[in-house]
């Protein structure tokens, strides 16, 4: 189970910055653990998959896929050896209502859950960590904030 801790603000303004980032929470990911990835469009959220699953995919000798935000179909899957990883876009969903019709923590143990777009969550699940992205100043500089796991 991830400690509950806070982080400083991290910046993450370059792709470089954004990468080295998803490394260091992949170092921590178990199965059953779910991350919830908080902030603006075009903030970085989705990169931010990328390079977490194209980082799993290449620690396991897989060929790298493409990560795309799965905002139409509100789900991606990737199966990575033994893990699957499900990776929920729910920008579109309108109420909490929704959310409970998509059983995101039906078979939690045997996958890791990355949720973009949380905010009608409304139990937070066990293993959670969340990463809120946020703009500063122009636009330019972007930073997260991560909550229940050291880095």
């Amino acid at each position: 189970m991830p400690i509950a801790t806070s982080s400083d603000t991290i910046d993450i303004s370059s792709e470089n910055k954004t990468e080295d980032l998803a490394n260091k929470i992949l170092k921590k990911l178990k199965l059953g653990d779910i991350v919830f990835l908080y902030g603006e469009i075009g903030v970085g959220k989705t990169t931010f998959v990328k390079y977490l699953i194209n980082e799993f995919q290449r620690e396991n000798n897989l060929n790298l896929t493409e990560v795309t935000s799965p905002t139409f179909s509100l789900l991606n899957e990737y199966q990575i050896k033994d893990i699957k990883i499900n990776h929920y876009d729910l920008f579109r969903l309108k109420s909490a209502d929704e959310v409970k019709n998509l059983d995101l923590f039906e078979d939690n143990q045997n996958v890791i859950t990355l949720i973009e777009w949380p905010q009608f969550i409304q139990k937070k699940p066990k293993n959670l960590i969340e990463i809120s992205f946020k703009y500063n100043d122009d636009h330019q500089k972007r930073s997260v904030k991560v909550k229940g796991v050291s880095l």
